[in-house]
């Protein structure tokens, strides 16, 4: 039999030609670049084969000199809700009884609280200093920044991480601080992008870690410290928060969220107890007003503890100034 033969196949028309934006090859290469080196060293590996173990505190000169800021300690927490911007605010008015000039800058843009705990009214700006520059406000004798001076209180900050970042190192290096013996950053609940920010581009003296009892919190906790040990920022001492329940009434104490959480963690980063704070109406009533208890009970027992927490500050930044800086060697 004589094979049909094939019948060809009609050729597909021409493709329309649609106006599209060229891609970019290195697109990819260019994002990460624009996120820095310091966090890629956490999530990619080396030509070795070898993970990195993470960012490294760059050297001074690589860090932006905060003008008019003698000393930076920064407050965290691994997670919200323990006390951590409380904490801040008394600590900073404490040190500030103590003598020293003391300014405190809210790194929480996308919930600032110390606007409302200094009692700041809404709808306060910060005044020009020159182009693109503010002065702080002052509140209870000490310098403060936060973005709720910048905003509405109700707007949202809708923004993402490196905006946050972005808007957060603006705040540190934009305003004119008045010769600072202390800075303190209240900083955002994590490990995130402020606290990368914060350890990569300025000279940090040291942390300070908010936690409860819980153990919950203290896993949180373990986080923040290992961080900070990362970036060789030293963590100056635990504040253990709401330690124990006083009941307003009758005066009895209870220890609801368990017992010796900060000094075990402490101990386990051969770090101190720098003090124990009660879970008390008063203190939260307080800062609610605009009124923190440094301010609104001077005399009283938990401004002492306060007090002395900011000594032990005071002590460690002064004791490591002048010890000047350790080397470390490595193997590899």
């Amino acid at each position: 039999m004589t094979p049909h033969p094939r019948t060809p196949r009609a050729k597909p028309p021409p493709r329309r030609q649609t106006s599209r934006p060229e891609a970019t090859p290195t697109s990819a290469v260019t994002r990460r670049r624009a996120l820095g080196p310091a966090v890629l060293r956490g999530v990619v590996r080396s030509a070795s084969g070898k993970a990195y173990t993470g960012p490294t505190h760059p050297s001074a000169k690589e860090q932006d000199v905060i003008e008019g800021v003698k000393h930076i300690v920064a407050v965290a927490s691994g997670k919200g809700g323990v006390g951590k911007s409380t904490v801040t605010v008394n600590l900073a008015l404490a040190m500030a009884a103590e003598g020293y000039r003391v300014g405190v800058l809210d790194a929480d843009i996308h919930g600032p609280s110390q606007a409302q705990m200094l009692g700041v009214g809404e709808g306060v700006r910060p005044e020009a200093a020159g182009e693109n520059r503010m002065r702080p406000l002052e509140a209870h004798g000490i310098q403060a920044m936060s973005m709720a001076f910048m905003v509405d209180i109700r707007e949202p900050m809708v923004w993402r991480g490196p905006m946050v970042a972005g808007a957060f190192q603006q705040l540190l290096t934009q305003t004119v601080w008045d010769d600072l013996d202390y800075l303190f950053i209240d900083m955002p609940p994590g490990t995130g992008d402020i606290q990368l920010t914060l350890a990569q581009k300025v000279p940090v003296d040291g942390a300070v870690i908010v936690t409860t009892p819980q153990d919950i919190a203290l896993l949180d906790a373990r986080k923040g410290i290992e961080m900070f040990r990362k970036v060789n920022v030293p963590v100056l001492g635990v504040v253990e928060n709401m330690s124990l329940h006083v009941c307003s009434a009758c005066g009895h104490a209870e220890p609801i969220f368990g017992e010796g959480g900060g000094e075990r963690i402490a101990a386990e980063y051969e770090t101190r107890v720098l003090g124990r704070l009660p879970l008390a109406l008063a203190i939260r009533e307080q800062v609610d007003g605009g009124r923190p208890t440094v301010v609104a009970e001077p005399a009283g027992e938990v401004t002492a503890t306060f007090r002395a927490m900011a000594r032990q500050v005071a002590e460690q930044v002064q004791q490591q100034e002048h010890d000047g800086p350790s080397i470390s060697f490595s193997k590899e």
